[in-house]
């Protein structure tokens, strides 16, 4: 996972256990392991892409993250911002999603709800237009 620090000369960063977590997510997705992810996420998460449907439960969520893992199919992240606020961490990142030879690459702003030191939800915003034209200049750059 790539990360982009803004932080100032000589400052050292110290994450909260939650921010850890999902720091933690997010590397467990980008090295294409699912199992390892699952550990992360509560019994009764919902992930909701905004504006899609929700996904609810457990096991509705890791079938989308092993069919992410298949040959092929990948998942990485630049992670921009990532802060802690209660029992929410707020991340600013751009995401890949990979297929072949295709990388489809757009902003998202997530949120990440948790509950038991786990992720009870996972919201993530971003906008249809800006995934559309990182799926156009993907396939530009796949030809």
């Amino acid at each position: 996972m790539s990360t982009n620090s803004h932080e100032p000369t000589g400052t050292t960063r110290t994450d909260t256990a939650d921010v850890q977590v999902v720091r933690a997510f997010l590397d467990a997705l980008v090295a294409g392991d699912p199992d390892a992810a699952q550990q992360y996420l509560h019994q009764d998460i919902v992930w909701h892409n905004v504006s899609l449907p929700k996904i609810r439960g457990l096991g509705s969520v890791m079938r989308v993250l092993r069919g992410m893992s298949r040959p092929g199919v990948g998942f990485d992240v630049r992670l921009h911002h990532i802060a802690g606020d209660g029992t929410a961490v707020l991340t600013e990142r751009t995401d890949v999603l990979i297929y072949k030879r295709l990388r489809s690459e757009f902003w998202v702003c997530g949120t990440f709800e948790m509950k038991d030191g786990k992720i009870a939800v996972w919201r993530d915003y971003f906008s249809s237009r800006d995934f559309l034209w990182g799926t156009l200049k993907g396939i530009l750059r796949a030809f």
